[in-house]
């Protein structure tokens, strides 16, 4: 397989609005490493794209007419081999902008792996916000891979600039994208021969 059919196009969601947000540390550490290793990294930052509370998704906006960002979003997606979720824990659940910014969309993730990056300032690394955001990936028609990446301690395991400071992360985070690049290129080779529906 050449090196360009091997590259794969990874859009980067992630979950935060906060003022002092910890997640965009995570979040420069994914984009970084998609990036060393070829690939196409593309961070979706709901900070920046400033969307609504959901009222009406992408493809409920009549052809021509959704807002410019959930146009660049769709055809972001369309291109998409699989999605990083990055996503902090708030009370035990996923952050409201997150969920806001997944449920605007639904067809263009079909058939595409999810991968889930999970942070937290305590010592389980976002795992319960994880346990809850795999259900909503599935029912999304972007079904997590099996492993996690969790960061417990983001505050000392990364530094603002997304270079980790532990000794662990880079060593886990290379497992974790071994697998999500696995899932990623055999949902590719299989959506070129075409899906149920």
């Amino acid at each position: 397989m050449s090196q360009t059919q091997d590259r794969l196009t990874v859009p980067v969601l992630l979950g935060s609005v906060r003022r002092d947000r910890q997640g965009i540390r995570a979040a420069r550490l994914v984009v970084d490493a998609l990036e060393q290793r070829g690939h196409e990294a593309v961070l979706v930052d709901p900070m920046e794209l400033d969307l609504p509370l959901l009222d009406r998704m992408y493809k409920e906006h009549p052809k021509g007419s959704a807002p410019e960002a959930l146009e660049r979003l769709a055809t972001l997606y369309r291109r998409a081999d699989g999605f990083l979720i990055v996503s902090g824990e708030y009370n035990n659940s996923m952050p409201a902008a997150l969920k806001n910014l997944l449920d605007h969309f639904l067809e263009e993730y079909y058939w595409r792996p999810s991968g889930i990056v999970c942070y937290s300032q305590g010592q389980f690394g976002g795992v319960r916000a994880a346990m809850q955001l795999r259900m909503t990936l599935a029912e999304l028609g972007m079904s997590s891979v099996p492993s996690l990446m969790p960061i417990p301690r983001i505050q000392h395991a990364i530094d603002a600039h997304g270079k980790p400071t532990a000794d662990w992360v880079e060593r886990t985070l290379n497992r974790f994208l071994d697998e999500f690049f696995w899932y990623a290129r055999a949902l590719k080779r299989q959506r070129a021969e075409g899906t149920p529906y």
